[in-house]
């Protein structure tokens, strides 16, 4: 047995879940009319309704004790205090540094980190407001026009969301891009889409050796030379995210325009930092300074808040209940706000990436399941799309509704469609449909009683599929500052629950060890290795379909 399932309330939420499978939440709001009061919060902006959740004063009371007794509180502390939380690789996980607002000092090892954060916030700052107010010109005297953000994972999808989300916010003459994929059709793609004289490529690598994204740094920069003519004019036209100035220099970027970030800042957890550099350049220093305070007003909620009021408490809790004692393996992100269309991905990598694990702090195999498959969709298209499962299907998967509720820069009549649709997915997760309703429904369209009872069994369903209701009181960088920390910190308080490191991911890394071995045979620089016969047979019709001359990009 683990330290986990041995904890008295671990036991006594067993013992409670026997009872809590059988409740409908009809029943709970029919019982309670102060129900959906009791169970909402706000803060930051953000309101939670968490009322549509299978759960009572009681449950609540033993998932709180739950996270006590797993030292939740106590890693909090550690969390703020700098300590090397991220024990396999003795580091801190120091992100909420990045947006400390306050003034105060924050250290790691009693050394204060805020003068080197902000002294690189101050020259991103530089750099961003050279760049948008023109002063920063190419190599044929223009102004920047587009900005190609070439990076992968967390050297991606936090600005790529991010840029998304705060498009209103925009500089008008800049365009983002973002290339990731190290399939040359989204570079080629990009590079088709703009002007050598007008574009600045950001390239994002702590090492500067990240395989798929110097490959694609390395084209882009053979692309810009070759029009450019003139291997001195990168200087103009890169700059990049990195701690490696060596590697930086020679590939002819101007190590004055690289800027740093340290190894206490994950990448998943860094868009807050220099990675965030093409956030900036889009909406400028002050927006990106609101994301900070956004972020930096959720950690403080989250470091000093009772645990019954803290909300990602409360939200890492309620998914610890439907993981471990409903057998929900996955979870659903529905934004109702286009902007936000690229945040389930975010989240997606946030969560799978920092949970993904079956190793607990001191080296056991745990005997309980952790993270859940995060996936979603805007809210909207989800409806036409894959709710059909959620509704009706044989699958648990909570869903996190999210929206604005500032619809003032919506066109007439779109944004009261897009919230009642939210609105009533949340209502009808929660009652479904029975027997008499379904009758009484097909009775008043005339149907004979042989056709009723015919499409009975198809038109019930039981609804009781929990959600949560997050809205944001408008979707401006404040705001998303604050969801974006609320996440990180859910995600961060059920790896506590469940012993686990949510820092590392060590996972990967076989798949980057092998990637090499085959990379050298495809390109002949290397015989033929020993692999099992499915792989070699892969790496045969490979070779045989690609014998002769390559196309030029």
């Amino acid at each position: 047995m683990s330290q986990l399932t041995e904890l008295p309330s671990w036991k006594a939420l067993w013992s409670h879940f026997t009872r809590a499978r059988d409740w409908h939440m009809r029943a709970l709001f029919e019982a309670d009319p102060q129900r959906a009061e009791k169970f909402w919060l706000e803060q930051s902006g953000l309101r939670l309704d968490y009322s549509k959740n299978r759960i009572t004063h009681q449950t609540m009371t033993l998932l709180l004790q739950l996270a006590r007794e797993a030292g939740v509180p106590e890693r909090i502390r550690a969390m703020f205090a700098g300590e090397r939380i991220n024990t396999t690789e003795q580091r801190a996980a120091f992100h909420i540094a990045l947006r400390n607002r306050s003034g105060q000092p924050m250290g790691i090892d009693g050394e204060d980190v805020m003068p080197r954060v902000l002294g690189v916030l101050e020259r991103m700052a530089r750099f961003s407001d050279a760049v948008r107010n023109g002063e920063w010109l190419g190599y044929t005297q223009q102004p920047i026009t587009d900005i190609v953000n070439i990076g992968i994972g967390g050297s991606d999808l936090g600005s790529l969301m991010v840029c998304e989300a705060l498009k209103a916010h925009a500089h008008p003459r800049l365009n983002m891009h973002f290339v990731s994929n190290v399939d040359s059709s989204q570079l080629k793609e990009t590079l088709r889409r703009v002007h050598a004289e007008t574009t600045l490529f950001i390239i994002e690598s702590k090492t500067f050796t990240t395989h798929e994204t110097l490959t694609n740094a390395h084209t882009a920069r053979e692309w810009f030379v070759h029009r450019a003519r003139d291997p001195a004019a990168v200087a103009r036209h890169f700059v990049a995210v990195s701690t490696n100035r060596k590697a930086v220099g020679e590939f002819g970027i101007d190590p004055a325009n690289m800027f740093e970030f340290w190894d206490w800042v994950g990448g998943r957890y860094s868009l807050w930092s220099a990675i965030g550099l093409p956030i900036m350049l889009y909406i400028g220093e002050k927006n990106f300074l609101d994301l900070l305070s956004g972020a930096h007003s959720m950690d403080q909620h989250f470091r000093d808040a009772p645990l019954e009021s803290n909300l990602p408490v409360v939200l890492g809790l309620l998914g610890v209940w439907y993981i471990n004692f409903f057998g929900a393996g996955s979870h659903v992100i529905a934004p109702y706000d286009q902007y936000l269309h690229r945040l389930p991905a975010f989240i997606q990598q946030l969560d799978m990436e920092s949970n993904g694990k079956r190793t607990t702090l001191d080296g056991r195999l745990v005997d309980y399941e952790t993270a859940p498959i995060i996936w979603g969709e805007t809210g909207i298209n989800g409806q036409h799309a894959f709710f059909q499962l959620l509704h009706q299907g044989t699958h648990i998967s909570p869903i996190d509704f999210i929206a604005s509720l500032d619809g003032r820069g919506s066109l007439p009549g779109h944004h009261e469609i897009l919230m009642a649709n939210m609105f009533a997915q949340s209502e009808a997760f929660m009652r479904g449909r029975n027997a008499d309703e379904v009758r009484a429904e097909l009775q008043a369209q005339g149907l004979d009683q042989a056709a009723i009872e015919h499409l009975l069994p198809y038109k019930v369903f039981d609804g009781n599929r929990p959600s949560n209701t997050l809205l944001l009181e408008r979707l401006d960088p404040f705001c998303l500052g604050a969801l974006v920390a609320l996440y990180e910190h859910k995600i961060f308080v059920q790896g506590v629950v469940w012993n686990i490191n949510s820092f590392d991911q060590w996972g990967v890394e076989l798949g980057k060890q092998l990637a090499h071995t085959i990379l050298a045979e495809l390109e002949g620089r290397s015989p033929p290795q020993a692999h099992d016969a499915s792989t070699q047979r892969l790496i045969q019709l490979y070779l045989q379909s690609n014998r002769g001359p390559r196309a030029g990009a």
